[in-house]
């Protein structure tokens, strides 16, 4: 058998795991059915993939290949907060468009195993996260924040897949508890002054272009001096 021909049945057993996974998200399925739908024998199956086990783990990595995918085709607004916005969204979207990928990425956890917080997706996250920061807009230390974010947009993305339904409501009042309480909002909603001055400071260091790089700096580092001194 070639190269090429080894791809495409390895691909369409994948494609053929992924289909029954999605029909019934959270639900076992059969390797019977699977080789039946792509065309094999179940000998086929174990020299590519071992066991059910190890299909289900490379249908997990395509998974996470598809969303890195979709994750890398979304251009950035230049803004990693607004980024973390838009990130939490499309990975909203993925789950509820993908639910049979989403369980398995997500949902069947096995304790020990911490591939899904070092997948790719992760890794990019706690990029994004790190320029927040080194732009001095979090409150918290940059893996607190992303784990922080992660957490809840995969509880919050599989509560919708549970119910069967988008709850954009829901979403975006968790997305923004989650992003206010990183980068310190949620702390000062009752001093006016402070939420005043970190709003002038979000903004501006979101917005570089406007006063150059040198002179946001040193208003970023004045109004932070200033949020300090009006006290939590």
């Amino acid at each position: 058998m070639t190269e090429e021909a080894k791809s495409d049945t390895r691909t369409r057993l994948l494609d053929a795991a992924a289909d029954l996974i999605a029909a019934a998200p959270g639900e076992d399925f059969s390797l019977r059915e699977v080789c039946d739908q792509a065309g094999v024998k179940m000998p086929t199956l174990y020299h590519f993939f071992g066991n059910k086990q190890g299909l289900v783990d490379a249908v997990v990595e395509r998974g996470f290949e598809l969303y890195v995918q979709a994750k890398q085709a979304q251009p950035s607004s230049g803004d990693p907060i607004q980024d973390l916005r838009d990130g939490w969204d499309a990975h909203v979207a993925f789950g509820l468009a993908n639910p049979g990928f989403y369980t398995l990425m997500y949902g069947k956890v096995r304790p020990g195993d911490a591939r899904p917080a070092q997948a790719k997706p992760a890794v990019l996250l706690r990029e994004l996260v790190q320029r927040a920061d080194d732009q001095g807009r979090l409150a918290v230390p940059p893996d607190q924040a992303a784990a922080h974010i992660l957490a809840t947009n995969i509880g919050i993305t599989l509560r919708q897949i549970i119910f069967g339904r988008a709850d954009p409501e829901l979403s975006a009042a968790a997305r923004e508890a989650v992003l206010a309480a990183v980068t310190g909002a949620a702390a000062v909603d009752d001093d006016g002054a402070r939420s005043a001055v970190l709003g002038v400071l979000d903004y501006a260091a979101g917005r570089p272009e406007v006063l150059g790089a040198e002179e946001t700096a040193l208003l970023t580092h004045w109004l932070r001096r200033l949020a300090d001194s009006a006290g939590p």
